[in-house]
C-alpha cells in the first residue's frame, strides 16, 4: 500500500471545482483541447519542438499525449486548452488547481488558487509579444470565471529566461525559487489585485 503524502491528504480537503475555461476577448479565444484528431496531433508536434521540449520535458509519444489529455479531460484537476490568436492556435495551456499539483508542496496553496502552464507551439510565433499581450487578458478572465480565486501561479524553469521575462511583463512576480519533481523553478504569482 502506497503511503499517503502531504499532498494526497491535502487534495482530499480541496473542495474547489474544476478550473473554468476563460472567456477571452478578440483577438484571443480559448477552448478545451480534445484528446484526438487535430488537437492531439498539434499538441504532440508542438511538444516535440526543441524550444518547447527543452523546458516542458514532455516530448512524449502520440499515445502518451492521448493518455495525458484523456486524463485531464476526465478529472477535475487540469483543463487542457488551446489558445488562438486571430483564429490561429498558437498556445497550448494547462490550467490547474494549484492545491492539487506538486507546486502545493512549495507554498501555502489556497483551494481556489489556479496554476498555469503555457507553451507557444511554433518557434516562428515566439518573440512577438504574444504571451505578454495574452497574460493580462487571460488572468482577468480567469479571475472573472472564478470569483473565489485570489491568485494565479506559474512555475517556469529557472533557465527559461524568455518565458520569465514574458510572464513578468504579463503581470506575474517572482515569489520564490522552488524545487519541483522535474525542475528547479521560479514560483511566479499574479494576485487578483495587481
Amino acid at each position: 500500500m502506497k503511503p499517503v503524502s502531504h499532498l494526497d491528504s491535502y487534495r482530499k480537503q480541496v473542495t474547489a471545482d474544476a478550473p473554468r475555461i476563460p472567456a477571452l476577448a478578440a483577438p484571443w479565444t480559448a477552448r478545451e483541447a480534445r484528446s484526438d484528431g487535430y488537437d492531439l496531433h498539434l499538441i504532440h508536434r508542438w511538444h516535440q519542438a526543441p524550444h518547447v521540449a527543452a523546458y516542458r520535458r514532455q516530448a512524449w509519444t502520440l499515445a502518451r499525449w492521448q493518455e495525458e489529455l484523456q486524463s485531464h479531460l476526465g478529472g477535475d484537476d487540469v483543463r487542457p486548452l488551446l489558445i488562438s490568436w486571430h483564429g490561429r492556435p498558437v498556445i497550448h495551456a494547462e490550467l490547474y488547481r494549484a492545491a492539487r499539483h506538486p507546486v502545493a508542496r512549495c507554498y501555502q496553496a489556497r483551494p481556489h488558487d489556479l496554476g498555469l502552464h503555457l507553451a507557444v507551439g511554433e518557434l516562428a510565433m515566439t518573440d512577438r509579444g504574444l504571451v505578454r499581450s495574452l497574460l493580462p487578458r487571460l488572468t482577468d478572465a480567469l479571475f472573472e470565471a472564478d470569483p473565489h480565486c485570489t491568485r494565479i501561479v506559474m512555475e517556469p524553469d529557472v533557465r527559461n529566461k524568455r518565458a520569465i521575462r514574458s510572464f513578468e511583463a504579463g503581470g506575474f512576480m517572482i515569489a520564490d525559487e522552488i524545487m519541483l519533481p522535474n525542475k528547479l523553478a521560479w514560483l511566479m504569482v499574479c494576485p487578483r489585485t495587481r
